[in-house]
């Protein structure tokens, strides 16, 4: 009786997963990948999921950097649960402009968010080849350059390979002012890297919980990675986390 007792909660389990699969309403529901043609090609990345299938133990117990990618394209809805776990926003704020959209997945000191990130997409299904800024606000990609650069991207990061294998790398830079603004040298010294490293670690662990690798990269030349991306001036290369199916 035990036995056909554990059949059934577990049968029962299995049913209300895949009923919650269905995201028919509410937080699951998922909108799909949209192309917006015009001056900069954008796309509306589907909308994030709030619940999964690993839980945050096992992916902490699992987390290990990853080095050696499968040539393999990620889809535009993994791509978008990484951007989301990276800087997404988790609870909007129109009416403080200041947080440029509201609260996010990661932590930042006094809430300024220094961060601009780019996604250097080379295969993702849907998604044109190119350079991308996430505009979290609106949980959209828009290019900047509209060439597949990881294989220069690469060379300017001391020929590291897994950054040309990688199918998508995730690349952030930094604009000190918005921590300076506040909190001067320590703004610049200590708090965008914390800022940092909440959100690579919510990488790490969402890679991870979709069956994906990861690897934090901090070597590279800042001037020519500035210049490859033509970033303003005012935004500083700051690191590299190259992300796909992986080796296993």
């Amino acid at each position: 009786m035990k036995i056909f007792t554990g059949k059934f909660y577990l049968l029962t389990l299995v049913f209300i997963s895949l009923v919650a699969c269905k995201n028919t309403d509410g937080e699951q529901s998922q909108s799909k990948l949209i192309k917006i043609e015009g001056a900069q090609l954008s796309y509306e990345l589907p909308s994030p999921r709030t619940d999964g299938v690993v839980s945050v133990e096992r992916a902490l117990a699992n987390r290990r950097s990853q080095r050696s990618f499968v040539d393999k394209a990620i889809s535009a809805e993994q791509l978008s649960q990484i951007l989301w776990a990276a800087y997404g926003i988790t609870q909007p704020m129109p009416d403080k402009p200041a947080l440029r959209g509201g609260l996010r997945a990661a932590p930042s000191a006094g809430a300024l968010y220094p961060f601009e990130i780019y996604a250097i997409v080379g295969k993702v299904n849907g998604i044109e080849p190119g350079v991308y800024k996430y505009i979290s606000e609106e949980h959209k990609i828009v290019r900047t350059i509209d060439k597949d650069l990881r294989e220069e991207f690469s060379k300017v990061a001391l020929g590291q390979a897994h950054i040309k294998e990688a199918p998508v790398t995730i690349f952030y830079s930094a604009i000190y002012s918005r921590m300076t603004k506040k909190y001067g040298d320590r703004g610049a010294e200590r708090y965008v890297c914390m800022d940092l490293g909440h959100s690579a670690q919510n990488i790490y662990l969402q890679a991870g919980a979709l069956n994906l690798g990861t690897c934090a990269i901090g070597a590279f030349s800042d001037d020519k990675v500035a210049e490859l991306f033509q970033l303003p001036e005012e935004e500083v290369p700051l690191y590299i986390m190259p992300v796909g199916y992986y080796y296993k």
